[in-house]
């Protein structure tokens, strides 16, 4: 099969897969507004770590599941953990638009935090790229003119705690294996998460139930679809695709959910989604960037574990 259809086939599994994303998505929404997140959070990861884990553990190639790097796999986990939770919160109070124009700001994030982590040099353009994305989030946020809420902020954390993770990967992941790197933060979630649910749980109809499976299955098949398009064409290629979730969020929020768009969140998005493509075409460019970290990210998603770079 020649490139130009290998590139196809992978930019169709990415839009398919960030499509599945906004599907996923679209349920926290639905669910978010009966039951807490944590409630959510639990029950998804554990309808996805089955297969998850049958996957890996039917893998000889596994090896033992001891990280290199515990206290860096520890912190990673906590991160993604933090990162979901508060992702999970904003998708169930803000509007599915608004909530992804402020998680489009995690290549900038990324692009700052590669400097101290993987002693990542950043010039002028990119560091341009940067604050142009900071006006972009700004003019989202809309500070003075509109009340910031917690929702806003929990949006904010994800996208910085979802990059802390991606930068931490890049720095570890060669080190550890993949199954280290999904099995953690799932245990972990499962684990606090099970801890709150005296606190928080609601029981669930059959059909709540099926959707917070659905939740965790969808997070799965997205991942293998998106790992499946980074695997069949380039990274600079398959990168930008994510921003095809704020159209799926502006049909999902008009259709289910009664959200009208908002100009000012669209010139913001806007904003924010070109200073995320600078950075990726950037990347791409042979000697603009020694470690690539917006590029190696499989996924920028913090609720999902993300594969070792190269995979």
């Amino acid at each position: 099969m020649n490139t130009q259809n290998t590139t196809v086939r992978g930019l169709g599994y990415a839009f398919l897969g960030f499509a599945v994303f906004a599907s996923h998505d679209a349920l926290i929404k639905v669910l978010g507004g009966t039951y807490s997140v944590l409630q959510i959070i639990f029950f998804a990861t554990l309808f996805s770590f089955v297969p998850m884990a049958v996957t890996i553990l039917t893998d000889r190639s596994t090896g033992n599941f001891l990280p290199h790097h515990p206290w860096l796999v520890l912190l990673r986990s906590a991160l993604m953990v933090t990162g979901m939770s508060c992702a999970f919160y904003a998708f169930s109070v803000l509007p599915l638009a608004e909530v992804y124009s402020l998680l489009f700001s995690f290549p900038l994030i990324v692009t700052v935090l590669s400097i101290p982590i993987l002693g990542e040099v950043v010039r002028a353009q990119r560091w341009a790229a940067v604050g142009v994305g900071l006006i972009g989030v700004l003019i989202v946020l809309r500070p003075g003119t509109t009340d910031i809420t917690l929702g806003h902020l929990a949006a904010l954390t994800a996208a910085f705690c979802s990059a802390f993770a991606s930068v931490l990967v890049r720095k570890i992941g060669n080190e550890e294996r993949s199954a280290v790197l999904i099995l953690y933060p799932m245990l972990l979630a499962i684990v606090v998460m099970s801890l709150a649910q005296p606190a928080v749980y609601l029981p669930p109809s059959l059909l709540h139930l099926a959707m917070m499976a659905l939740v965790g299955v969808f997070s799965v098949i997205a991942q293998h679809l998106i790992i499946m398009a980074y695997r069949a064409a380039p990274a600079g290629v398959i990168a930008p695709s994510q921003y095809s979730q704020i159209i799926w969020a502006t049909i999902f929020g008009m259709a289910f959910f009664g959200e009208k768009p908002d100009g000012w969140v669209a010139v913001g998005a806007s904003i924010i989604i070109a200073s995320g493509v600078f950075v990726v075409w950037r990347e791409s460019r042979s000697n603009a960037s020694a470690n690539t970290p917006v590029l190696r990210v499989r996924s920028p998603r913090s609720d999902t574990g993300a594969t070792r770079p190269g995979e």
